[in-house]
């Protein structure tokens, strides 16, 4: 059984097909990319794993579990981590702040024991630094520890919000075009980041991305949309060779039908 299924979806907004009888799925420990030139229907498939929007049609199942009954808000609980295409971060707090947001789904104690911050508080919130801090050293950001979010650059920016979705401590983490935005050296680290967290974390990553570059180097599989429809499924070699693929993205290549 895969640990994300992705079966018959489509999603219709007003009169537009966003998505027409997708289906895909994702192995336990897999690099997992989604591409596809710009209006093929990535962002609604990731929207739509991340439970932001609503099939019309077709199921998602995370280890074999329907997940259209339930909401954004329950993924964190069922080790489904996101990042954001525009960074989300607390912009007034700092590096460690942020991470340690990022345990928010981990807290076990009660409202209550919090209050009058109880020897179990105590302990629960040195785990808590502990974990940030495996984050911090993971990503090498000690430099920028105590830093505010606001006073960084926007690859160190690109990196804690990573860090952020690490520190739920996900089997699944979904990274929405992590390298977008990125110097072609910052580009190169997100590449090393994102082996690694398969690699020494084992957790698997499904990633929507533009850069090809990314995508060749660490992907396992690759899914192509193109106009809400796939395109294409397989390695990266695979893909980089169907002549559906060239024509999606480039619009030539199709040899005309008799």
């Amino acid at each position: 059984m895969s640990l994300l299924e992705v079966s018959d979806v489509t999603v219709r907004f007003g009169g537009i097909t966003a998505l027409a009888d997708v289906t895909c799925s994702v192995e336990s420990g897999e690099i997992f990319a989604i591409v596809g030139p710009n209006g093929a229907g990535k962002s609604t498939l990731f929207n739509l794993i991340s439970r932001f929007c609503e099939p019309d049609s077709g199921d998602v199942r995370l280890n074999g579990r329907s997940l259209l009954d339930r909401a954004a808000a329950d993924m964190a609980a069922l080790g489904v981590a996101r990042t954001f295409q525009n960074i989300d971060l607390f912009e007034t707090s700092t590096v460690l702040q942020n991470l340690l947001i990022g345990r928010h789904a981990r807290r076990q104690a009660s409202f209550a024991s919090q209050i009058v911050f109880s020897p179990a508080v105590r302990r629960e919130e040195i785990a808590h630094r502990e974990a940030a801090e495996r984050i911090i050293d993971f990503l090498d950001l000690h430099a920028h520890r105590e830093q505010r979010i606001a006073g960084l650059p926007y690859g160190t920016r690109k990196v804690v919000e990573v860090g952020r979705a690490l520190a739920m401590e996900p089997r699944l983490v979904l990274l929405d075009e992590p390298a977008s935005g990125l110097s072609p050296e910052e580009a190169r680290d997100m590449r090393f980041w994102i082996s690694d967290i398969r690699t020494e974390l084992g957790i698997t990553i499904v990633m929507v991305e533009h850069d090809m570059g990314l995508v060749s180097a660490v992907s396992d599989r690759v899914l192509v949309l193109a106009e809400g429809r796939v395109v294409a499924l397989g390695t990266p070699a695979e893909v980089q060779s169907d002549p559906g693929v060239v024509q999606a993205f480039l619009g030539v290549g199709a040899e005309p039908e008799a």
